[in-house]
């Protein structure tokens, strides 16, 4: 079993920067391919970033040139940094984990963005 905690999410302006966070658990983190979602109020949970256990890493095209995903590996954590954020933004934001094709999900972080 693989635990994901998500963090960092918060009240930010438009324009503004925000970090998230994401903590997997287990001995094998090197080798996850690890995500961040989101899901605005009404809407489809949505694909934002992955990254690869090589550190390959693919964005959503709304996200290119505003949003990073990076991992740590000797802390087993993901960032995803996020920059010029938009109202549009506010959403939760979660976290996943692909361990040999079975999926771990966190509890997700709020973000809001105000206009």
């Amino acid at each position: 079993q693989v635990q994901v905690v998500e963090s960092g999410g918060g009240l930010v302006q438009s324009g503004g920067s925000l970090r998230l966070s994401c903590k997997a658990s287990g001995s094998v983190f090197s080798l996850y391919t690890m995500a961040w979602y989101r899901q605005a109020p009404g809407k489809q949970r949505e694909l934002v970033a992955t990254i690869t256990s090589s550190g390959t890493t693919t964005y959503a095209d709304s996200m290119k040139g505003r949003f990073t995903i990076s991992r740590e590996y000797a802390k087993n954590l993901v960032y995803l940094q996020m920059n010029s954020l938009r109202p549009e933004d506010t959403a939760v934001y979660y976290c996943q984990a692909d361990c040999a094709r079975t999926l771990y999900w966190g509890q997700g972080t709020q973000v809001t963005v105000s206009s």
